[in-house]
């Protein structure tokens, strides 16, 4: 496994019995080089002592948030700056409902708010609390705005309960920690620009044409281009999704998406155009609301809407790259290799979406990679995994372009 040396790992650890688990996390990631401070609240003292994280991080356990420091400094502020990563094991339902809720009462809920390091949570609780759409809704919203997730598993839990709430195991953990510290900075000094989520039609004041996209896939690309050292813009349709990205141009028709992109695509290295622009918008927008008036039918005249990836592959200058995505629901590889010419993409990311697991509002993704010499089908997989899969295949085709040059 990769070497962590030099990194600045802020554990927080909950009210759980798996805190026991939590020990040999601290035992792996100081083994690999990383220094730990550990962040305990008071419930989780009722299961592990701090004297325990202390033996096995060789470092001071904060618990109290006004508790005196010994270098006179603000703990929770000092600990935010120096994180590389906040992981959270086990996150509790409270503290994911804490975090959700942007409630600071403790040490812990303090330096996440305080942070701008990459999180990572470890639930784990009863399947019962874990299912809750409460803690359900918490964790799309925690997740909506960059935090990032690892497990829980299912299986025999402590309550004698059988489900899903049972947190990693202490290799999957750390694994997680090690991907995120150690992602590779390969699109350092790249400007890359990517477009997600649908676009909206007006048909009168109160009514729109749109899609079910709900920008999940392109946000996650977004954020895995950041975390690579890329200069990333996000130009993003109306979605429900926040994120800590600074650059994101919001936009709500087609032709703002087009106006958006294309006074900004001479200056990207790489364009990846995740976006579902309407294909149609009506002809007509009626200044008034339109009424019903006991009409079993009204007809709506539709006219095209832009093509924004065929107007961007136009103006394609020499080495940059662009990648589209094409959502559909037969004959997939065909339509994929039409639309790769008719656009002047380097690839296309197709997928079915009628497949269970992929296609809109699921954190999954089934793909297939379609090229002009072939295609690569990937399995199901998180959308952030999808996202650097896709990144990956964009530099690939950098250095093609650029040795041909």
């Amino acid at each position: 496994m990769s070497d962590l040396k030099g990194k600045s790992i802020v554990l927080g650890v909950t009210g759980g019995i798996a805190a026991y688990k939590s020990c040999d996390v601290v035992s792996r990631l100081k083994k690999l080089g990383a220094e730990v401070d550990v962040i305990m609240t008071r419930s989780a003292c009722q299961f592990v002592q701090p004297l325990t994280f202390r033996t096995l991080s060789h470092r001071p356990v904060v618990v109290d948030t006004f508790a005196e420091s010994e270098n006179w400094e603000v703990e929770h502020i000092v600990l935010a700056k120096k994180a590389d990563l906040l992981l959270i094991a086990p996150a509790t339902a409270n503290i994911l409902a804490k975090m959700a809720a942007g409630i600071a009462d403790d040490m812990l809920s303090t330096t996440w708010l305080a942070t701008k390091a990459p999180v990572l949570v470890a639930p784990a609780m009863n399947t019962v609390m874990f299912e809750n759409i409460v803690t359900q809704n918490n964790l799309r919203t925690l997740q909506s705005r960059g935090v990032l997730v690892v497990g829980p598993e299912g299986g025999v839990l402590a309550c004698g309960d059988v489900g899903a709430g049972r947190m990693s195991q202490p290799d999957d953990i750390v694994a997680a920690c090690v991907k995120i510290l150690k992602a590779p900075r390969d699109l350092e000094g790249l400007n890359v620009l990517v477009t997600a989520g649908p676009t909206r039609e007006k048909i009168d004041p109160v009514r729109y044409i749109t899609n079910r996209s709900s920008g999940r896939m392109g946000y996650a690309i977004a954020q895995a281009a950041f975390m690579r050292g890329a200069n990333v813009t996000l130009v993003s349709g109306p979605v429900h999704i926040t994120t800590p990205l600074e650059n994101v141009v919001n936009v709500e028709t087609t032709e703002d998406l087009l106006r958006e992109v294309m006074s900004r695509a001479a200056q990207q290295d790489i364009i990846i155009q995740a976006a579902a622009p309407a294909d149609y918008r009506p002809s007509e927008i009626k200044s008034g609301k339109i009424k019903k008036n006991g009409d079993d039918f009204i007809t709506l005249e539709l006219a095209a809407t832009p093509d924004v990836a065929r107007a961007v592959g136009e103006t394609k200058r020499p080495g940059q790259v662009l990648v589209g995505f094409a959502a559909e629901t037969d004959n997939v590889l065909e339509n994929a290799r039409k639309k790769l010419d008719a656009k002047n993409l380097d690839f296309i990311v197709a997928n079915d979406i009628t497949a269970p697991g992929a296609g809109f509002q699921v954190d999954t993704n089934i793909v297939t990679f379609v090229r002009r010499d072939g295609f690569e089908v990937l399995p199901l997989m998180p959308k952030l995994d999808v996202a650097d899969h896709i990144l990956t295949r964009a530099m690939s085709c950098m250095d093609r372009g650029n040795k041909q040059a």
